[in-house]
């Protein structure tokens, strides 16, 4: 189950200034959280979307918004060929 809400994501970096990035925040369970990851490892470094891994609960996330689609398609291909149904047997 993963949850999606839209916000950006404000850094205040060594010198003071203030950086702001617009991204998506995902909220999984782990096995999810693993699979976007892995999804994002398998990219070349110039299409990897996560930008932050939230270091107290891995299972929440901040992702470019482009993204977005991208892991929901992603996801519901994962969890059809995951899934059994009875009727194919």
């Amino acid at each position: 189950i993963c949850y999606v809400l839209e916000f950006a994501l404000v850094r205040f970096l060594q010198d003071s200034m203030v950086n702001s990035i617009k991204g998506v925040f995902i909220s999984c369970d782990v096995p999810m959280a693993q699979f976007i990851a892995h999804l994002n490892n398998s990219l070349p470094p110039s299409q990897k979307f996560i930008i932050q891994v939230l270091k107290l609960d891995t299972t929440c996330m901040f992702v470019k918004p482009h993204a977005e689609e991208m892991i929901h398609s992603a996801v519901i291909t994962f969890r059809e060929q995951n899934s059994y149904d009875a009727k194919a047997n």
